[in-house]
């Protein structure tokens, strides 16, 4: 069973019970549920996942002291660590005073602001370009189980995608970066002998993909160990990463450097295909070059716009 199903158990089992017969009247203004770092959160746990940080919980989301006083915060926190130890063959460990850090009672302004800087998730034009796009990941991955009071959830989607501008930008300056490692680099590299240099030209081609497909989905792009898992499941050019995979895995002489080419460019044209597809292009070329900028002029904040193309990149 996966974490976030044995966590919706766990409270349906042990916490909501615990809520309404000792806080019936924090049930109206809290949310519920799972999200934040760890495997679990998006569904990708495995059998692996089990040797650190796995166990029953879930997150009590609260609103401010205004709301809920800290007293009441408090002996729900005592409450929530008196559930049971042991559920489903898992073992919870024990919980920090004011509660866990992936787990407990949490208060809603300092979960977003952990992640995105703001309590209220509302970001200015520069936190957009600034917060690493994993800390927008895991703010709005998981599930909430609950959120009577609605809070939580508005947060999530106003967070939930880039703004079209903030998109574009990031696009410009992924497809830049592309067309230099896999269309310019990568063969100079290997023309001068330079193999090292050419797989480090392969990485970043790779590397600037993968935020290029995110972008083109609408996604935010997870913690890199889960990026390919995550890929693999997009609507759009989700057939890509075992090219991407290949283009990284592989040495660089001979034969196997000339493959390797072509498959960047084929990568680079599917990427292609879909700009133009979503109309993000007004370029009718093959160079990758080319199609960045015209993205970049799509940009409306005349500020942003003419920032330098590789201004939001991270």
């Amino acid at each position: 069973m996966k974490g976030i199903d044995i966590a919706r158990a766990y409270w349906e089992q042990c916490g909501r019970p615990m809520m309404a017969a000792q806080f019936g009247d924090l049930l109206p203004l809290c949310a519920v549920g799972l999200t934040g770092s760890g495997s679990e959160c998006y569904g990708y746990d495995d059998g692996v996942s089990a040797d650190h940080d796995y166990e029953p919980g879930f997150m009590i989301f609260l609103p401010g002291e205004n709301v809920v006083d800290r007293r009441r915060a408090f002996l729900l926190e005592r409450a929530y660590d008196r559930l049971p130890r042991e559920f489903m063959g898992l073992r919870r460990g024990l919980m920090a005073p004011v509660g866990g850090a992936r787990r407990g009672v949490i208060r809603t302004a300092e979960h977003f602001t952990d992640r995105v800087g703001a309590p209220d998730g509302i970001l200015t034009l520069g936190q957009w370009l600034q917060i690493p796009e994993h800390a927008l990941s895991e703010a709005v991955n998981g599930v909430i189980f609950r959120d009577d009071y609605g809070e939580v959830s508005r947060i999530r989607a106003g967070l939930a995608r880039y703004p079209e501008d903030v998109r574009r930008k990031k696009l410009a300056g992924n497809l830049l970066l592309m067309g230099q490692s896999g269309q310019y680099n990568y063969a100079r590299c290997i023309r001068h002998g330079e193999t090292g240099a050419a797989q480090l030209a392969a990485v970043e081609f790779v590397r600037s993909a993968m935020h290029a497909v995110f972008l083109l989905n609408g996604v935010y792009m997870p913690y890199y160990k889960w990026q390919f898992r995550a890929m693999r499941s997009l609507p759009r050019l989700s057939l890509l990463p075992e090219l991407m995979e290949y283009l990284i895995t592989t040495g660089n002489d001979g034969d196997m450097a000339a493959e390797k080419q072509r498959v960047m460019e084929g990568v680079a044209q599917d990427v292609i295909g879909e700009l133009k597809r979503q109309g993000l292009t007004r370029a009718d070329c093959d160079d990758l070059e080319k199609h960045a900028y015209s993205v970049n002029d799509a940009v409306e904040d005349g500020q942003l716009r003419n920032a330098h193309v590789l201004s939001a990149i991270q």
